[in-house]
This record gives C-alpha cells, structure tokens and sequence, in this order.
C-alpha cells in the first residue's frame, strides 16, 4: 500500500510537472507576443521542440535530485533550491541544443521568460503540493492508521521513517511494547494485550518491529491481524539500521528475502558483460597482432611453449584456465617451493622481487604489461572480467580466511582495485582484500571505467605488471 501511494503521488506530481512546462510554454509566446505589440511569434518547430526538450530532460533532473522520492519534502528552500538546480540542467541542454543545430532564429525573449515562468509555475505548484501532503493528509479522517510493535529502540525508528514518508494520508497511532520492562509507561499496551488493542483501538495496519533478541512467537498475532482483516507489516529481525543488503524479490509469485553480498543488480552485470565484449574484443585483436612478434621473442629467449596456462579459482569456487605469455622458465612451477622463504607478501600470497625463474623477455613482457594479452580469451569465454579481483592459485585459496573468500565472490578481472592502488607497494595480503572487498561494496558501472583509464595510465608509465 505505501509503495503503491508513492508510485501514484509521483505519477501525478509527473503529469503536474509537465503541465506546469507546457503552461509556461505558451505563457511566454503570449508575453512576448504583447510585449512586442503582436509584431513577434515564434516557429511551431522551435515551440514544441523547446517545450519538448525541457520537459522530458527536467523530469530526468527532478527524479536526479529526489523531487520523486518516497520522502516528503521537509524544507520548503531544500525544495525552491532542488528545483533551480534542475531547471538549470534542463534549459541548459535547450541551450547547447540551440547552438548543435545553429539555431540562429531562436528568440533569446522567448528562451528567458520560458525559463523565468517556468521556475515560478513549478515552485508555486510544489509549494501548494507540499502544503497539502504534509500538513493537510495527516490529519484527515481518512488517514491510514498504524500500529507500530516493537522495541523502544526500533518502534522509535519506524515511526520517524514513516514521519518522513509520502503518502496521501497516515497517522501513528502509538507503539506496542514487547513487555512491561520495554519501556510499557510509554507505549498504549504490551503485546500480550495485542488482540485486546485491535479491538478497542482504530488501526488500520500493524508494522512489528521485533528486534534479533527477542523470542516473540510472531505467527500467532499475524494470525490474529490476518482474522480481523488488518494488514501487517514485518521489518526484518536481521536488518539494522545502514544495512542495504536486504531486499524482497518474487519468484513465480513467491516472496524470498534476499540478502545480498555485492552492490550488482542484472542491469550492472548486463553493462559490465557488454563492456568486457566490446573491451575483450578489442583485446583479442591487439593479442593476435601481437603473438607473431611476442611468440617468436618467447621462442628465440628460452625453450618451451609460447602461452602459459595455469589453474585459477574463479566466481565463488569455478576452476578455469587462466593464458598468459609465458614469463618464466620451463621449470618455474617446480622451483616456486625454494623461493617460498623469499615472499614478500604477508599472508596467502606469493610474490618475489627479481624473481630469478623470469625470463629476460619475460622481465620485458611484465613492465610492459604484455603478458597479460591473453587473458582477453578468458574473457571473452566469461570466465574472467576487464575489471575485477585478481584470481588466485588454488593453493592460495586453501590458506584464506573465512573473510578473503569474499574477493572470489565475483567474477575475477585482468585489473582492479588493488592493481591501481600502489601495485607493487602493497605487500599485506589483508589490504589486498580489502580493497577488493571496497570495490565490491561500492561498485558501480563508471568504477569499472575509472579503474581501466588508471590503469591505462598506470601500463603507460611502467609501474609494473597489472
């Protein structure tokens, strides 16, 4: 019910939106038509394009800057300032929309009171529709009544959140304790005395609020709203306050709650996959154009295969076949337990500092980040990601903690976090991880971006391998 007001409040603020545009629109060909004593008129093509553009991209800029939020507005200059902040977008795309298609004809008159009365036409509209949500529903007789549940602690939260929530209409009614111990002086009842406040009390909704530490046998009084035809609420024992992780979704009409571990929805992942397609691709050429000559300097240096295949711990457990140029000796597998004493890294982690098995091609092929050109098939084949952790050797992953398998819990990348982050400087396996776990809690589409323009950079001025 409260997502369902917000959707319909939003979708009429939309329409009052783009009303006020077009209002403003034909306001100010009218202005400018008595102003210059009937002498002016503007084309049908620059009026409905201008009308068009700002509308469309304002409405953008207004759900941008949360003027299509499920908040109401608390601060009526919050609101007039979000709205300037808008307006200025938009009649800046008609601006640079203007000057694209040369259009030397465009009346500047026009432009300004076009801009001028469409700020007041919104702001005197979002005034009146502020005034009327947040002073005029919450005292209505229609006004959805609710009962909150729960501990001092989180029935105090859920009240403020709903203070804030927009809605056509909705009053809280008071809290119901857990016990007499919970704060009960304060509250309209216990919970044991819940059936008893459903009959005596106007509720139209119960929101329970039960916190982890509570044995609450909470089926038995769902059961009772469910008979009395009053809808009940759950906010999640589990959940707290910040938490992000936790959301609903439906499978075939069945509600799970899911919980989840990295910032990535189906859209992120459609973005990245695309990405590394078009980002492998182009990787694969360059790798096939560089095999002839990076293949015969391999052969010509030390004997043994051009391309180096290892098993890697992939996405949550996969085993794959990482490709590399071949760096190293022949025998370089057989003789990494002699330099084990010489590993710079602190923590499930080998690496070594003028590593003698490197080949002096090799040394070429790593300060150049070469050797990694073939991983671009990994790619391509969705077993590695352009971005993303470095995949680790499975005796590696045998030495983890319970915490570090979190950085093999997406698909591992030829570069990241951690490989723009001071590279070879870092030498603490557990600042390793966690980088790769910042990436993983905060990462968006244009992170991926940022992260190959750094490494770019980072390739360019020879930093070391990625």
């Amino acid at each position: 019910m409260i997502q369902q007001q917000v959707y319909i409040l939003n979708n009429l603020l939309m329409l009052l939106d783009a009303l006020c545009v077009i209002g403003a629109g034909y306001i100010a060909v009218y202005v400018k038509f008595f102003l210059t004593d009937g002498q002016w008129s503007i084309g049908t093509v620059h009026f409905v394009g201008s009308v068009m553009v700002v509308m469309f991209v304002n409405n953008y800029f207004f759900g941008y800057f949360h003027l299509y939020s499920d908040q109401r507005s608390q601060s009526k200059t919050q609101l007039i300032w979000s709205i300037f902040r808008s307006l200025m977008m938009s009649f800046s795309g008609l601006i640079v929309g203007i000057f694209l298609f040369k259009e030397i004809e465009y009346s500047r008159g026009f432009l300004l009171v076009f801009a001028v009365v469409t700020f007041l036409l919104l702001v005197v509209q979002r005034l009146l529709m502020h005034l009327y949500i947040n002073h005029k529903t919450s005292s209505s007789y229609a006004a959805r009544r609710i009962l909150v549940v729960g501990s001092l602690e989180r029935g105090c939260f859920v009240s403020d959140l709903m203070s804030r929530q927009l809605s056509w209409g909705h009053e809280m009614v008071g809290r119901v304790a857990l016990d007499e111990q919970d704060g009960a002086d304060e509250s309209v009842g216990i919970i044991a005395d819940l059936p008893e406040i459903l009959r005596t009390v106007a509720v139209d909704e119960v929101v329970f609020a039960i916190d982890e530490n509570r044995a609450v046998n909470l089926s038995f009084y769902l059961t009772i709203c469910r008979e009395m035809g009053i809808p009940a609420r759950i906010l999640p024992a589990l959940w707290h306050p910040g938490d992000d992780t936790i959301s609903v979704e439906r499978c075939q009409g069945v509600p799970f709650l899911t919980i989840q571990t990295v910032r990535v929805n189906a859209t992120g992942m459609l973005y990245k996959r695309i990405l590394d397609l078009v980002g492998g691709m182009v990787g694969f050429l360059f790798f096939a154009l560089l095999y002839p000559v990076v293949g015969l300097a391999i052969k010509l240096d030390s004997p043994g295969p051009v391309l180096f295949a290892q098993k890697r711990m992939g996405q949550n457990g996969r085993v794959f076949n990482i490709y590399k140029f071949r760096t190293m000796y022949s025998d370089a597998e057989e003789r990494r337990n002699e330099l084990l004493a010489q590993n710079e890294m602190h923590g499930a982690m080998f690496k070594v500092k003028d590593d003698p098995r490197i080949t002096r091609v090799g040394r070429f092929l790593r300060k150049t980040s070469l050797d990694e050109f073939p991983q671009f098939i990994n790619v391509l084949r969705g077993e590695m990601s352009l971005v993303g952790t470095r995949p680790p050797l499975l005796s590696e992953v045998n030495e983890y903690q319970t915490w570090h398998l979190k950085r093999i819990s997406f698909k591992p990348g030829i570069t990241g976090l951690w490989q723009v982050s001071g590279r070879n400087e870092i030498t603490d396996f557990d600042k390793v991880v966690a980088l790769d776990c910042q990436y993983l809690d905060n990462w968006r589409f244009s992170d991926d971006i940022k992260i190959l323009a750094r490494t770019l950079l980072v390739v360019l001025r020879r930093k070391g391998a990625i």
